[in-house]
Order: structure tokens, then C-alpha cells, then sequence
């Protein structure tokens, strides 16, 4: 047991806890959506994204290596100042719970996210993300994270889109999902209405629109509360959703490029509303 993890709070007279250990066992359910949803609460890794958690999120317990102890010190005082069970583990223990290739040995358990769709978009909301149909994880948490630099009111996952717990999805959001409201709506036709309800417009980044950005934006489109909808890497947008929509635009290709993957476009559409709302 390290000298820093004994100060930190940990248990020094106790071994560290293996896989095997109850509440190792319970918090490897956490790596599963239906687990996930069944507690209410979900795993963080990496000592960015949990001192992200620990300074705006809900977090219970931490899970740590004697060697994340050492490199960690610091993180684990505050938590300790916050009042957190601080749990030594092994290396395997650590690495039942970890969904990546190279474990970190620091894993929070933390209360899920979402909020209801209108808590989400309360107040007056100048730009929201939506993500309808995304299954890939890395690039939803990629499109959090653009959201969130650009100064993004909520970001929206509706329809059969992946969970924003899921593990993949948190490490590439790098702590931004605990900076802004995320609501989770299977119901996209209810999605889209509470978009309206609250003043937005909705549009689609269609790669097939008729009218780009840049048009919209020396027309002044741009500026209006805007609602963008982003739809799968593979499908894009369907067209009945595109058709519900306010409207629908491209972001322009200039060279040779036949698209722009998810997030990069996200980041162009997000960017340019930001801008121009700001100018």
C-alpha cells in the first residue's frame, strides 16, 4: 500500500480488493447498459475525466491501483476532502472494470447524467446538439466534447442512439457530459417538439442539402437558436426525419473528399452557428 493512498483515505490494514470482491463484482455490472439503467449510475476512468466528475458530477466511490495512487495523489486528497470511499484494488481488479485496452487503475462510480428533455433545454437555448440514430460511441463522446467547447446549451441523444455511459463514449467526451445538460429521448418526434417548444430551429446536417453553411450563414440563418440534428456515420439522416425538420444543410467539400466523418462535421456545423451568434 503506497504512503500517498494511505493518506488518501483508503484502508491500509485491508488488502486490496480483487475481482472477486463485492463491490468490484457490483460495479462490473456498471459496464453494461442494463446495468446502467438499473442503478442509476456509471463508470469514469482516467484521471481526467474523474476530476472532472469529482468537481462537477455526483461520484461515490473510487477505485484505485497502489501504482494510480502514487501517480494520482492529489486527486485522491480531494476526493478524500469530499467525503469519497476511496477503494484500493489489484491491477486485475482494476482491469475487470476498465473497457480499454491499456487500464488506468482510476475508475469512478458516479450518478448517471441525463436530465428530463426540459430541464435540458430550459431557459432560452441558443444552440443544442441533437444525435439521432449514432451508434458509434467514440464519436457521440467526441460530438459532446465539440458541443461543449462550443459553448452549446445541451446535447440531445434521440432515437436508438448509443448510451452516453457507455465507456467508450465517456473517455472520448473527456469529461465534457458533467459541463453541460444531456437529456436521452428514444421518442424523437418528442425530442424535436420540445426543440420547438423551446424556440429552436431544427436542422439537419444532410450531406445531400440543397443549400451549405456558408450560404446560411451570409444570410444570416445562422444566428437564430438553432437545434443541429446529426445522424449516423454510416446513414446519415433518414429521409421522414430530415422531412420534419426545419431545415436541412451541407457543410461544403471544396476538395476531393467524397464526406466528412460525424464529429468533424459536428465540430463545422456547431462552430459556424457559434460564430455567427456570438458576432
Amino acid at each position: 500500500m503506497s504512503q500517498h493512498a494511505h493518506r488518501a483515505g483508503s484502508r491500509p490494514e485491508a488488502a486490496p480488493f480483487t475481482e472477486r470482491t463485492p463491490r468490484v463484482v457490483a460495479a462490473r455490472h456498471l459496464t453494461r447498459r442494463q446495468g446502467r439503467d438499473k442503478a442509476g449510475r456509471f463508470l469514469v476512468e482516467g484521471a481526467q475525466a474523474v476530476r472532472e466528475a469529482l468537481r462537477y458530477g455526483t461520484t461515490h466511490e473510487l477505485f484505485v491501483t497502489a501504482e494510480a495512487a502514487e501517480r494520482n495523489a492529489e486527486l485522491l486528497q480531494t476526493a478524500t476532502d469530499n467525503g469519497i470511499r476511496i477503494s484500493e484494488v489489484t491491477d486485475k481488479a482494476a482491469a475487470s472494470l476498465s473497457e480499454t485496452v491499456t487500464p488506468q487503475g482510476l475508475i469512478a462510480v458516479c450518478d448517471a447524467v441525463p436530465q428530463p428533455l426540459d430541464q435540458a433545454l430550459q431557459g432560452t437555448p441558443k444552440l443544442v446538439a441533437v444525435l439521432y440514430g449514432v451508434s458509434d460511441p467514440g464519436n457521440a463522446g467526441t460530438v459532446t466534447r465539440v458541443a461543449d467547447a462550443a459553448g452549446a446549451d445541451a446535447v440531445i441523444f434521440a432515437g436508438d442512439t448509443v448510451d452516453p455511459h457507455n465507456g467508450k463514449c465517456v473517455r472520448a467526451s473527456t469529461g465534457s457530459l458533467f459541463h453541460l445538460p444531456i437529456a436521452r429521448s428514444r421518442a424523437a418526434a418528442e425530442v424535436f417538439a420540445a426543440c420547438r417548444n423551446a424556440g429552436l430551429k431544427l436542422v439537419a446536417a444532410d450531406g445531400y442539402a440543397e443549400h451549405d453553411l456558408v450560404e446560411a450563414s451570409v444570410k444570416g440563418e445562422l444566428k437564430q437558436p438553432t437545434a443541429w440534428v446529426f445522424g449516423s456515420e454510416a446513414h446519415g439522416l433518414p429521409d421522414d426525419v430530415v422531412a420534419e425538420l426545419d431545415t436541412s444543410l451541407k457543410v461544403p467539400l471544396y476538395g476531393a473528399a467524397e464526406s466528412l466523418n460525424l464529429a468533424t462535421a459536428a465540430a463545422v456545423c456547431l462552430y459556424a452557428s457559434a460564430r455567427d451568434q456570438r458576432s
